[in-house]
């Protein structure tokens, strides 16, 4: 659903700082270690019609719970308030609201209009400084997508504060599971980063791994057992049909695939004749060319955001290690070197990391490193993490997380680079294999 915005107020770009700093514009950084939660106030959003009003707290509570959700922020509890926001222009008392400690104030207003479209409005002011951070914003929707809206202002508020994209209209594509753990029956659904709206792509007649979102988010590749043995299917998300990309062969088997930046080109690992190497597939001509040789194990192939490289991971060293190639092949070079196994690498849209799981003395973490190996960093550590997918701006990971025991059920969680902020993404059934959409158009 296509969301409208519209610039309603004028004002200067902001220079960068940091907010334990305040000598200017509010500014935090995330990928710092250890950061107390900035106190904002998210004021109800004003309905400007009786019809809005229902909206008006719903979109309130959703801005609110994007923003906490992070980490990043503590809104402050409404009996706290020594002002009122009466009005969308009504000047803003700023004395009031530092006084309760708050150094961010959200101000918002919505109409419902005769034929069903809803506009919100938004501001965002620095308490600290007096003054408005960037321009004021207006967004138009239809009445289903009230919850897009919302995430559409949480992301400009995080943006303007952390100078970082936002990544809260975005969608993820992830297995769902019921039934016992010997019997497991698995299914693409898709949702909402945060849980909500859940739509289901497949049924749960055959099992379904690693589904991978296109550069576009309009597709997404998984792999199949519907044939019996494994086999990529690529499936268009909004008419949810699918077709086999890869020819059926009794002798060969094919998954882990994932999309080339220019969403034309998917890399994939193919088992064959006992050995199983990295190949590229062009979507348009079918043209297929095998990457790798080596009598080794090569999988989980990842492109860099420019398309030129792809990380994978090899055993051709004994055991599981990362190792980058350039995208037509080659020799590839080795990138960890850390103690234990390394797997499931994928690189950070930003392009300046590459996450994966490691797996040492008996726990599985998920990490990442920069794309020379450097800079390894654990991020979380249990019985069994796996599968980290990136947020669309590159500074927030999912994964699966399953707990021990003979009935152990995964579920999803996010944890942002820095380590901090885990938490449980809520889904109604265990859930698997959780891969990031891009922002939404």
């Amino acid at each position: 659903m296509k969301i409208i915005l519209a610039l309603v107020f004028g004002l200067a770009m902001l220079a960068p700082v940091h907010a334990q700093e305040r000598s200017g514009p509010l500014r935090i950084e995330i990928t710092e270690g250890v950061i107390e939660p900035v106190p904002i106030v998210v004021a109800p959003f004003l309905a400007e019609n009786a019809a809005a009003a229902d909206y008006a707290r719903e979109i309130t509570g959703v801005v609110a719970s994007d923003l906490v959700g992070t980490g990043l922020f503590r809104d402050l509890p409404r009996d706290a308030y020594i002002s009122q926001v009466t009005g969308f222009d009504a000047p803003v008392a700023y004395a009031d609201w530092k006084a309760i400690n708050a150094e961010a104030l959200v101000v918002g207003a919505v109409t419902l209009t005769s034929d069903n479209r809803l506009l919100v409005k938004f501001r965002l002011f620095d308490i600290f400084t007096g003054a408005p951070l960037g321009d004021g914003l207006q967004f138009a929707g239809n009445t289903n997508s009230w919850r897009r809206v919302a995430h559409k202002v949480a992301d400009q508020v995080y943006s303007r504060i952390t100078g970082e994209d936002g990544y809260f209209d975005s969608r993820v594509v992830y297995v769902e599971e019921t039934g016992p753990k010997n019997a497991r029956q698995k299914r693409l659904a898709i949702m909402d980063y945060d849980g909500a709206n859940v739509q289901y792509l497949t049924d749960a007649s055959s099992i379904v791994l690693a589904p991978r979102f296109s550069p576009t988010g309009d597709r997404v590749l998984f792999t199949s057992y519907e044939t019996g043995f494994p086999q990529i299917y690529e499936l268009s998300v909004g008419q949810v049909q699918k077709r086999a990309l890869s020819t059926l062969d009794a002798e060969s088997m094919t998954f882990a695939p994932r999309y080339a930046p220019n969403g034309r080109t998917v890399v994939y690992s193919e088992a064959r004749g006992g050995n199983t190497d990295i190949y590229r597939l062009d979507l348009s001509t079918s043209e297929r060319v095998r990457l790798t040789s080596a009598p080794s194990i090569e999988t989980a192939p990842s492109f860099s955001p420019d398309g030129s490289q792809i990380v994978f991971e090899s055993d051709r060293s004994g055991n599981q290690q990362l190792y980058v190639m350039s995208v037509n092949g080659g020799e590839p070079k080795r990138i960890s070197f850390g103690q234990g196994r390394y797997g499931t690498p994928v690189w950070s849209p930003r392009g300046d990391f590459i996450a994966f799981t490691k797996q040492n003395a008996g726990r599985f973490h998920i990490g990442v490193m920069r794309t020379d190996g450097s800079n390894e960093r654990l991020l979380t550590a249990s019985f069994l993490d796996e599968g980290p997918t990136w947020a669309p701006n590159g500074r927030v990971l999912m994964f699966t997380r399953e707990s021990a025991g003979a009935d152990g059920r995964p579920a999803l969680f996010s944890v942002d680079i820095s380590g901090r902020n885990l938490r449980r993404v809520p889904t109604n059934t265990a859930a698997s294999d959780p891969a990031w959409s891009p922002l939404l158009p």
